[in-house]
């Protein structure tokens, strides 16, 4: 005698919306577990470091009278000059880091003519402070010597000097001829 199978809709239909429904809880505690995740794994953002460090020792280093050169030498060159204010240079240094305010210090320095007559902005850090300001962030470790001691100096006697010549009076510049802008006519 044959059989008839008969095969009813209902539960396939039933076990379609089950798996449906598991899926989707699996999907939203995936979505949690990644979340957290991700809030825990940030990634590395860069310090952004802008403009010339001046440190107290240099600004205390100025003298009025200073030549352009010499101010110079001794703070770097300037960040900003303005063809309408020839007379002044702009020292502006910034540091941004992640998570913390932004670090702006300024200092301007007035001339007359080629002469400093002044400068004047923001108190200046000493470099010790500077560098123990740099490695704050990760793991406190000690902030290395900048000075060398007269003991490590020893170490490293002066190279002689050769003996000078004595000064010959100074050359007179030779003339100056530059050569014609455009081809000779032929």
């Amino acid at each position: 005698m044959p059989v008839k199978a008969r095969c009813s809709a209902r539960p396939a239909v039933v076990l379609l919306i089950g798996a449906s429904m598991a899926a989707l809880a699996g999907c939203s505690s995936f979505n949690g577990a990644s979340n957290r995740i991700a809030s825990m794994v940030t990634p590395y953002k860069v310090d952004i470091v802008q403009g010339n460090f001046v440190s107290r020792e240099q600004v205390e280093a100025l003298q009025p009278g200073m030549s352009r050169q010499q101010v110079r030498e001794i703070l770097g060159t300037p960040l900003v000059t303005s063809l309408f204010h020839a007379d002044r240079w702009e020292y502006v240094f910034t540091l941004k880091r992640a998570n913390e305010e932004i670090q702006t210090r300024k200092l301007t320095v007035y001339f007359t003519g080629d002469v400093l007559e002044r400068s004047e902005g923001d108190e200046m850090p000493t470099e010790t402070e500077f560098v123990a300001s740099l490695g704050s962030r990760g793991a406190k470790g000690k902030v290395p010597v900048l000075e060398a001691t007269p003991e490590q100096l020893a170490k490293y006697p002066p190279s002689p000097r050769p003996p000078t010549a004595p000064t010959a009076a100074p050359l007179e510049p030779a003339s100056i001829s530059y050569p014609p802008l455009e081809a000779p006519g032929r």
